[in-house]
């Protein structure tokens, strides 16, 4: 998630700057975390210059604390020792940045709802009342659930996807027809045995069969590996028919690639459940890198036929989040 150094150094090997077709971006982050952004118009400009259609974008439900011992402020999780805790002024931020805009560009963006502490059980109140409050939301996340360092960060108990704080807010989004978008790993940094977290992933997908979830990065995360990767996202997409997986962060470069091409296993994997895959940049707040984000994509793009690289490209997720009717009125997918 977002920007490091290590980013930085894989992103500069990206010799395109932008999609060979166009791409619906389903994870980017408006904000960094110190809750700072380079705004909706700008990242606008960035989408047209590197060939991306449409995004869906997130607030980050939590802020970086600059400590009274740190000497430096910092704009991400990992830039010091200091907590980091629950900011819904974040879906403020969206809503704010959104409503500048006129209604072609917002036709552009699917802004979705993540500002609430998932362990909180009065969680649906915060999420009924922004719905209320701005109607606009298509859906919600990115819910940072399991999640190594920055769950071991975050102040309060350990958030997992089968909290029952989520269990109204899940409700909530089956009712409306609303993808939930979540970090939840599938292990932890210690375990590369064992999916020491799978269980909680089976348990919350049989328990809302109704709700649509998209699982961030398929699960994975920093120093979070494991060698049969792929065949457990192929059996929780065949067991598992309302979850959606995308490619942002790290799961492409360490896990679905080597030295940013494609391996088989997982082109097959890609091929064999075209519906059920899509693209993210994963950027926070700042967007300079955008076009060259995208453009990892490209050798994956190439491998597959016309009609699979367009579901994974954009179809896929412009269903999910860019439906014709609002949500109040939509049908169940399921």
């Amino acid at each position: 998630m977002s920007f490091s150094h290590h980013f930085k150094k894989q992103i500069d090997q990206v010799a395109e700057e932008g999609a060979r077709m166009s791409v619906t971006d389903m994870h980017l982050h408006l904000v960094d975390f110190s809750q700072k952004t380079e705004g909706l118009r700008a990242l606008i400009d960035k989408m047209k210059q590197a060939n991306i259609g449409k995004s869906v974008i997130f607030g980050l439900p939590v802020i970086k604390k600059w400590a009274e011992s740190e000497p430096e402020r910092p704009s991400y999780y990992l830039d010091d020792d200091s907590p980091c805790y629950y900011f819904a002024s974040t879906d403020e931020i969206v809503a704010s940045e959104y409503l500048k805009l006129s209604v072609e560009e917002q036709s552009m963006l699917a802004p979705t709802l993540c500002g609430f502490n998932p362990t909180d059980r009065l969680a649906i109140d915060y999420v009924e009342f922004m719905f209320n409050k701005y109607p606009f939301w298509q859906g919600i996340g990115e819910l940072l659930l399991r999640h190594d360092d920055l769950t071991a960060l975050t102040e309060g108990e350990p958030a997992r996807v089968n909290h029952p704080a989520l269990y109204d807010v899940y409700a909530f989004c089956a009712e409306r027809n609303l993808p939930v978008c979540i970090h939840q790993n599938s292990t932890s940094a210690g375990h590369h045995d064992r999916f020491e977290y799978l269980h909680e992933m089976k348990e919350t997908l049989e328990k809302f069969p109704q709700t649509t979830f998209i699982w961030a990065h398929c699960g994975c995360s920093r120093r979070v590996s494991h060698k049969n990767y792929a065949a457990m996202i192929r059996e929780m997409l065949i067991c598992h028919q309302n979850l959606w997986v995308d490619l942002s962060w790290v799961i492409y470069e360490d896990a679905v690639c080597h030295c940013l091409e494609p391996k088989p296993t997982w082109v097959k994997l890609i091929k064999d459940f075209p519906d059920r895959f899509m693209l993210g940049t994963d950027l926070c707040g700042h967007f300079e890198h955008l076009g060259k984000t995208v453009a990892r994509y490209n050798n994956l793009i190439n491998l597959l036929p016309l009609h699979l690289s367009e579901r994974i490209a954009r179809k896929n997720a412009e269903e999910l989040y860019f439906p014709s009717q609002p949500p109040e009125e939509r049908q169940g997918r399921h």
